[in-house]
């Protein structure tokens, strides 16, 4: 098998029942040169049966990068994830995003020398993540806003994000007030540009980790491109009950530092 074009690296935790929905929604990926790469926080063995399964489901290649559950280490595994990739090109999303059929060509199209890509993701409701099947997925009934709404979402802006193409989708990505940053269900760029300002603070918990990256991106000259209106996930619902105010706190400290120094490394990363 020829090397992948992009890496594509999942982050999961105790979440199978999402993780095989998002891994069915990569086997109808209209661009098919890619590896996932599993970046485990310490999941139960009902997660590693999970992706035993899929291994044999799918034709695309499945990395699955674990380590023992100590608390939350996210940015510990994708580190690891980062290590272990084939490709120039890394691609991060969450083991609950399950991605439209052009999620990853659109990543792969838009991505250019000297930016970072900067997507977006749909929230359900729980009573509708639990109706996504493989069938829905498939024929990407899923991403039907009619369907969507027959299911019981409300109609609302948002949902432009599903229906938006062409020069309308151009458009909204040009004028979205929201800023393009790195986020961690829907960002990509070169492994280069990451490596050099050393891959996540490993310092870091829930809040604002993956941002911090994009702030060491910035500050060493790399760009970002807003795709929230092209580059289409549904992001499953979940409780976030490991959330504590201390990871806050320390990761606010943190980013602080990175703005006001105007840092383009951590010594808490890759090396």
């Amino acid at each position: 098998m020829k090397e992948p074009d992009i890496s594509v690296i999942i982050s999961t935790y105790n979440q199978p029942e999402w993780l095989e929905k998002v891994l069915w929604s990569y086997a109808f990926q209209t661009y098919t040169n890619f590896e996932v790469i599993i970046a485990d926080d310490g999941s139960d063995s009902e997660t590693k049966e999970t992706i035993d399964k899929m291994q044999q489901e799918v034709s695309y290649p499945i990395c699955h990068v674990w380590h023992e559950d100590l608390g939350f280490r996210k940015t510990v595994i994708l580190n690891k994830a980062i290590e272990q990739s084939k490709s120039a090109y890394l691609l991060f999303t969450d083991g609950d995003c399950v991605a439209r059929k052009d999620f990853v060509q659109t990543h792969h199209e838009y991505r250019k020398p000297g930016y970072f890509l900067s997507g977006g993701y749909f929230k359900l409701p729980l009573s509708i993540s639990n109706k996504i099947t493989v069938d829905t997925i498939r024929i990407q009934q899923c991403f039907d806003v009619e369907w969507l709404i027959a299911q019981g979402l409300r109609s609302s802006f948002k949902l432009q994000k599903l229906i938006a193409r062409g020069l309308r989708q151009k458009l909204l990505n040009s004028l979205t007030p929201t800023k393009a940053t790195w986020n961690g269900m829907n960002s990509s760029g070169y492994k280069k540009d990451i490596i050099e300002v050393n891959g996540f603070d490993q310092r870091m918990q829930y809040g604002g980790e993956d941002r911090e990256l994009g702030e060491r991106l910035f500050n060493n000259g790399i760009k970002a491109k807003q795709i929230r209106y092209s580059a289409v996930c549904l992001h499953l619902f979940h409780e976030r009950g490991y959330v504590k105010s201390e990871m806050r706190l320390r990761n606010d400290k943190i980013r602080k530092e990175t703005k006001d120094q105007k840092s383009t490394w951590t010594d808490y990363g890759l090396v």
